[in-house]
């Protein structure tokens, strides 16, 4: 089986999309639509990445990344953050920032390039 990717999104359309995509590529991929499950879920699954969204219902993508980068036992996973908003990029300047920043709409071999960029790291 290929690297575990936790994605992690409110939108259930993106979330399927995106679980194709990343499962022809060989990923294996766990989705989720709340985010307040990601720490259960990444001490669960063990990704090997985590793709997410920014604006979740709720909470923050942003936050709950700081969050896991401060977490001793999940600090070492890479994070992709996700957002149409183009001044979300701004968080890769802050403390606890993601390993990396798309925006949306996501150009397709873009994504997949950071993504296997971040694995490889």
């Amino acid at each position: 089986m290929g690297k575990r990717i936790l994605v992690v999104d409110d939108d259930t359309g993106i979330l399927e999309v995106l679980t194709e995509i990343l499962c022809e590529y060989n990923f294996d991929v766990k989705a989720i639509s709340q985010g307040e499950l990601v720490f259960n879920e990444a001490n669960a699954y063990h990704p090997d990445l985590i793709l997410m969204d920014v604006m979740l219902s709720g909470m923050d993508g942003r936050n709950i990344c700081k969050s896991l980068k401060a977490d001793p036992q999940l600090n070492q996973i890479p994070v992709i953050l996700l957002s149409a908003n183009v001044n979300a990029y701004s968080v890769m300047f802050d403390q606890g920032a993601p390993n990396d920043f798309v925006a949306k709409p996501f150009d397709l071999d873009n994504l997949i390039q950071r993504i296997e960029l971040q694995l490889a790291a």
